[in-house]
């Protein structure tokens, strides 16, 4: 069994120390936080300050591999996760009556929860892990690296700042894990270390992302009935992450080059905004409480980081996995899926990973890779899209993403793409999905592409009037103290 270090304490550091620990592993988990997701979440997910995990107040729906991996891996997590307010959704539930199931269907299911509430379930686990030995407000300062061709990794350098000193450890290992997240520092210290560079694909999204928590209200309705969570218009997306506890999200994304994007922050602006579109305007009129100021993120990009080139491993006894691999916009709610994925296959393979990490590299490159670079081609689209204001003229793909809703044929190929489980090329190319699509063509002459959202006339007159008539700065103090 291998000694390994796992390096960050997030969601895929933790999901690697915990599935690692039960086969049997030895893992040392370091984490430089102090702090860990407890049993508040609420208190934990507004009043935790991260900026080392900039995405965590971000919205998030965890796709079917997430889901699977739990259930396979650690049910006792997944049990607690539900436990803690985290809802199933089957993408079959937007039909009134369900459709005639088949094999596979049992894996479409959404989580919807918010990010801290899988984190306090996997760190609870972790804990009760006998196998993991975890030391977190320990930061990893370097690594332990022995010359060769390619150079070993054998361990890692932790440090504890005091007022006096900086007291220095050394901890070998089997194998080190990178999951220390999207800022990673292990690049840097390859190349102090003179091995051959990571190869660092890089992709700006374009994109902001804003978005607004709130909660329903105790005595006030529960659910807007059967409507969509996106709409969308030219130059902005707007959606709706129902989550756990009466908790939900609204959000809206537009072009980084957007002249209102600043104005949206305000959050008097952010729901007139939210008010144009079907899907948010919808769980606006439940009235709910806001729990925050409006959230943005921007500077998005899409990261592939392969500790191996054309010549194979930059060095060995060392992997990366979750947002260190590669991390994308938040648009298709990937990261978390994939990172569970690597976990998972790092847990079963750890013994031929530490000894040799060519196949763990070759597996990344084949599961998770085509992934990585569906996004990058639809953000590249959507970007375009947004900052043009055009809307789309392909009537088929448009009647594809309508007719899903109508036919739980269609619906099942759009679930398949977006929970990670096949290509769009296999999902939709299909004799059968082709088959239905056209009879709802045939049913729908009229039909020709189009949003649902406002004109960019009626955006303007919307976050000027609103820009005009309220200020955000009571508000956001009286938010910001809860």
């Amino acid at each position: 069994m291998a000694r390994v270090a796992v390096v960050g304490g997030g969601i895929s550091g933790l999901g690697t120390a915990l599935m690692l620990g039960r086969r049997g592993h030895r893992v040392t988990l370091f984490e430089q936080d102090a702090r860990q997701a407890g049993d508040d979440p609420h208190q934990d997910f507004h009043h935790w300050p991260r900026p080392r995990v900039p995405q965590a107040v971000q919205p998030h729906s965890f796709l079917a591999p997430v889901r699977t991996v739990l259930r396979t891996e650690a049910p006792d997590v997944y049990a607690d996760l539900l436990a803690r307010g985290a809802r199933e959704y089957h993408d079959f539930d937007w039909f009134e009556a369900p459709p005639p199931h088949r094999p596979g269907d049992e894996d479409l299911v959404t989580l919807r929860t918010r990010r801290i509430v899988l984190e306090a379930a996997l760190a609870a686990a972790v804990l009760r892990e006998g196998g993991v030995d975890v030391r977190t407000g320990r930061r990893v300062r370097g690594l332990i690296v022995e010359a060769g061709r390619p150079a070993r990794v054998t361990g890692v350098r932790t440090g504890e700042d005091t007022r006096e000193e900086t007291r220095e450890e050394t901890h070998g290992a089997d194998l080190v894990v990178d999951a220390s997240g999207r800022r990673s520092p292990v690049p840097g210290w390859l190349a102090e270390a003179g091995c051959r560079p990571p190869v660092v694909e890089a992709h700006r999204a374009g994109i902001a992302y804003l978005c607004r928590w709130y909660r329903l209200r105790d005595d006030g309705p529960r659910d807007p009935g059967r409507v969509k969570t996106g709409s969308s218009a030219p130059f902005a997306l707007a959606g709706v992450f129902p989550s756990d506890n009466d908790t939900f999200a609204l959000h809206l994304v537009v072009s980084t080059g957007d002249p209102t994007r600043g104005a949206l922050t305000d959050p008097a602006v952010f729901e007139a905004a939210a008010r144009r579109f079907p899907a948010t305007a919808a769980w606006l009129d439940l009235a709910p409480e806001p729990q925050s100021a409006v959230l943005a993120m921007a500077g998005l990009d899409n990261r592939w980081t392969s500790l191996a080139d054309a010549e194979g491993p930059v060095v060995t006894g060392l992997v990366n996995a979750g947002d260190s691999l590669l991390h994308t916009n938040p648009t298709l709610g990937h990261g978390v899926a994939l990172g569970l994925q690597a976990a998972q296959y790092l847990a079963a393979h750890a013994d031929a990973v530490a000894a040799d990490p060519t196949g763990y590299h070759a597996w990344t490159n084949r599961t998770l890779r085509p992934w990585f670079d569906a996004q990058v081609t639809a953000d590249r689209a959507g970007e375009r899209r947004l900052a043009d204001s055009e809307p789309s003229t392909d009537r088929r793909a448009a009647a594809r993403a309508a007719c899903a809703f109508d036919d739980p044929v269609v619906m099942r190929a759009r679930a398949q793409v977006r929970h990670l489980l096949l290509p769009a090329a296999d999902a939709y190319g299909t004799e059968e999905v082709e088959r239905h699509l056209t009879a709802w063509l045939d049913a729908h002459p009229e039909f020709t592409p189009g949003d649902d959202g406002p004109t960019r006339d009626q955006w303007e007159a919307v976050t000027r009037a609103a820009r005009g008539t309220h200020s955000s700065s009571r508000e956001t103090t009286s938010l910001q103290a809860r």
